[in-house]
């Protein structure tokens, strides 16, 4: 019998080192599903549309213009006319398409109520579409 030290040993130690490989592979098996699912997701059904008249696309809204300088004189695309002219005017142009927009510019010096007051003489011809121009 001899007598000794035991050896004791430290055991098993961690790994510092993070293994890859798992990862790698599930990012791989995600792009293989990507690229097989991708040309899936875009195909649409192939259809032979009839041809007719009525699919055709709308035209674009007729628009007038309407002015007004700093004196708060009125101009109908540039010609000078009274509000009552404006208004005949304007009621034609309702019977011809409701959907003409009324494009109204004003200079910044003309008071609110005047624009107002035009505002209702487009509305009482019957064109309900006002747009302002501005400067950008």
């Amino acid at each position: 019998m001899t007598f000794g030290r035991l050896v004791r040993n430290a055991g098993t130690q961690p790994l510092s080192d993070i293994n890859m490989t798992p990862l790698i592979d599930v990012l791989l098996v995600l792009v293989v599903l990507f690229i097989l699912t991708a040309p899936l997701l875009v195909s649409t059904v192939q259809l032979n549309l009839p041809v007719t008249d009525g699919a055709q696309p709308n035209q674009p809204p007729k628009a007038i213009q309407v002015a007004l300088d700093r004196a708060g004189r009125v101009y109908l695309d540039d010609i000078l006319v009274s509000l009552e002219e404006l208004q005949i005017r304007l009621q034609k142009t309702a019977q011809q398409t409701s959907q003409t927009e009324v494009q109204l510019s004003a200079d910044e010096s003309v008071s609110y109520g005047r624009v107002v007051e035009v505002m209702g003489v487009a509305q009482k011809a019957g064109l309900n579409r006002i747009g302002f121009v501005a400067k950008p």
